[in-house]
């Protein structure tokens, strides 16, 4: 029995700092189950606006699939996933229940395509500051990531999947 509560003992203490490393690079936007996000931000919204949008990159590694389920944020009361879609030759956009990431693959959140709507803003999105995004996945769990905001209209940063893209959302108002 002593030496069963020393084993036990000794793996809770190994374990330990695996624990803490899965926690610091769930914060720094990586879960250590599947998921990596990268290249996440927002645009700043005009003085009065209510709905705002976030971008972002998600990887998964070979052989390990995920899918985000919901997002929150302190800085909306309400966060929804949502994807632009043609009809008739009309751009409409629409909430999706949730974004599948395939093993080794990357599926981009950029303006005119898959993103993270912002509603029911508790303040304009300011340039230069960052907010928090929490991702919600179905694996991965919890992972909390600051989204610097750009300027209004901006097409992203440079060099990411969003940069250059294109989208407004006035239509968000209403859902």
């Amino acid at each position: 029995m002593l030496l069963l509560l020393r084993s036990v003992t000794v793996a809770a203490a190994l374990a330990m700092p695996l624990a803490i490393a899965n926690t610091a690079s769930a914060q720094q936007g990586t879960a250590a189950t599947a998921v990596t996000v990268s290249s996440p931000w927002a645009r700043a919204t005009p003085g009065g606006a209510k709905v705002g949008a976030a971008y972002l990159e998600l990887s998964a590694p070979k052989g390990a699939a995920d899918t985000l389920v919901s997002a929150k944020s302190p800085v909306a009361g309400v966060v929804e996933l949502h994807t632009h879609t043609h009809e008739a030759g009309v751009m409409k956009m629409r909430r999706v229940e949730t974004i599948p990431v395939a093993a080794g693959t990357k599926v981009a959140l950029t303006p005119g395509g898959l993103h993270i709507m912002l509603m029911e803003l508790q303040k304009p999105l300011k340039e230069g500051e960052a907010i928090d995004l929490t991702l919600v996945f179905e694996k991965a769990g919890e992972v909390v990531v600051k989204v610097p905001v750009l300027k209004v209209g901006s097409p992203g940063p440079a060099g990411t999947a969003g940069g250059g893209g294109h989208g407004g959302h006035g239509g968000h108002g209403k859902h």
